[in-house]
């Protein structure tokens, strides 16, 4: 009790100390930022530099709150002129990490985002007719030739894509789900909200862990205009489970004349694509069970852009793309370019399909991640006198898909170069994140972890500097304290 009380007075003393804008804009050190950047600039960083110290204060880390200290740093934030959205060395081991982008491109992809980017393109014009285009024909094509659709189109994502859908097909209606599918996913997307916004409405059937094709027959009626089936994404019900068949689901939509939606989202295409993952629905499955609409997306399991694929039945698809919000979630000429490159390596095989990055982070085999692994331990070990060595790991795909099949993998887990301070290991984490290239890596057990399925060779240059630059810093200022009283 007397160290707690100790340290809750520790805190509003050093709170006090810290000095008034005013007073750290008067420093010398800030005159010429001053000239060069404006006022109103340096006032802004003035006001950072003592919020950040208020709060490492605040979570009861060291932070200088002299004056000098404060305007070295304002003029640091002044000065920086990085980017706000920056690339990053992805150590996780989580493929589709959605706070880090999920998929990352091709490089033939990205190739064609520049080249259309960079000039005119030809979005939305024929130019063997000369005349106005419809901007998703080419990529119907493709996607029609990958999936046995009869139809396809893209919107911004796959949350649009289910809004549409339902409000296109379904509004003022009833549409029926199971009680098992009202799923959240990331961005608290909840599936009875989007019902609201689209103007259908929700009829759930069946319990959390069985619903029988019964079940939606009895809850068929005059108001209703659908069902859906939602995939489970984030989550797996596994035990005393019952589902209804999704052909079977098809039939009885079709005998009572209403419309069959199968919104899978992880967008797996069909079998080995992409390779190695089992337990996800497949887009061709989809279609040949006979669902009138198929909505998944661009950015997962694909390996593509962010989107959202609708494909299905041409009547559905021609309502879907006649509807005026359409126009509201429609993609741009990069997100085009970059997911029919990525259609087209997919429809080239396999030697293609490896140049997807994704499909080649599931693919990589253990001796090759093992051997890259101990390589970096021995630079580590030798170069930098770490305690690092090589560690079996667990890799997951992320994104919303696969929740529950981990991908084997090797690791390299590294003791903190500052191992005396109090909570080194997520000291140098924050350090890692927060260096230039930022690299995001896992804390386990006092350690420090960089899963090398999620870092792409070439990235390995960046990231050993990146350990060095972090190796060579002082000890950080948010574990000194810590140090000393220790």
């Amino acid at each position: 009790m007397e160290t707690s009380n100790s340290d809750s007075q520790v805190v509003p003393t050093a709170l006090r100390q810290l000095p008034p804008v005013n007073t750290v804009l008067e420093q010398d050190e800030l005159g010429a930022v001053w000239q060069l950047r404006g006022r109103e600039a340096v006032v802004r960083a003035v006001r950072a530099a003592i919020g950040e110290a208020r709060v490492s204060l605040q979570n009861g880390q060291h932070a200088a709150v002299d004056v000098p200290s404060l305007a070295r740093r304002a003029r640091e934030i002044v000065q920086d002129t990085r980017p706000l959205l920056r690339p990053v060395i992805n150590a996780t081991g989580i493929l589709l990490h959605t706070g880090l982008g999920r998929a990352p491109l091709a490089e033939a992809a990205v190739a064609a985002v520049c080249a259309v980017a960079r000039g005119f393109c030809n979005l939305e014009f024929e130019l063997e007719e000369g005349e106005r285009g419809r901007r998703t024909s080419g990529i119907a094509r493709l996607l029609r030739e990958l999936t046995g659709a009869e139809a396809a189109t893209v919107v911004n994502n796959n949350a649009a894509a289910t809004v549409l859908a339902l409000r296109v097909l379904a509004a003022g209606r009833e549409v029926i789900v199971s009680r098992g599918q009202l799923v959240e996913i990331g961005g608290s997307f909840r599936l009875p909200e989007i019902f609201e916004v689209s103007g259908a409405r929700l009829r759930e059937v069946g319990t959390t862990n069985k619903t029988r094709l019964s079940d939606y027959e009895r809850a068929i009626g005059p108001e209703t205009a659908a069902i859906l089936r939602v995939h489970h994404s984030n989550f797996r019900i596994v035990g005393f489970t019952e589902e209804a068949p999704l052909d079977d689901l098809a039939q009885l939509a079709h005998n009572r004349e209403l419309v069959m939606i199968d919104d899978i989202g992880s967008g797996a295409l069909a079998p080995g694509q992409p390779p190695g993952v089992g337990d996800e629905p497949l887009v061709s499955e989809g279609i040949a069970a006979g669902a009138d609409l198929v909505l998944f997306s661009g950015d997962k399991l694909l390996g593509g852009p962010q989107c959202g694929i609708l494909v299905g039945k041409a009547g559905v698809i021609g309502r879907v793309e006649a509807d005026p919000l359409m126009r509201a979630l429609r993609v741009d000429k990069m997100t085009l370019a970059a997911l029919e490159t990525t259609l087209r390596l997919v429809r080239d095989g396999a030697s293609d399909a490896r140049a997807i990055p994704l499909w080649n982070m599931l693919s990589m085999p253990l001796p090759q991640l093992e051997a890259r692994a101990r390589r970096l331990v021995e630079v580590l070990r030798v170069e930098l006198g770490l305690n690092a060595s090589v560690v079996s790991s667990e890799s997951f795909i992320g994104g919303g898909s696969v929740p529950v099949q981990p991908i084997p993998t090797v690791a390299v887990s590294v003791g903190p170069p500052f191992p005396t301070a109090h909570d080194s290991e997520g000291a140098w984490a924050r350090a890692l994140r927060t260096g230039d290239p930022p690299v995001v890596p896992r804390v386990q057990r006092g350690a420090v972890l960089f899963d090398l399925r999620t870092v792409a060779q070439r990235e390995e240059t960046s990231l050993l500097d990146a350990i060095r630059r972090t190796c060579h810093d002082r000890e950080p200022e948010s574990s000194a304290k810590e140090t000393k009283t220790a």
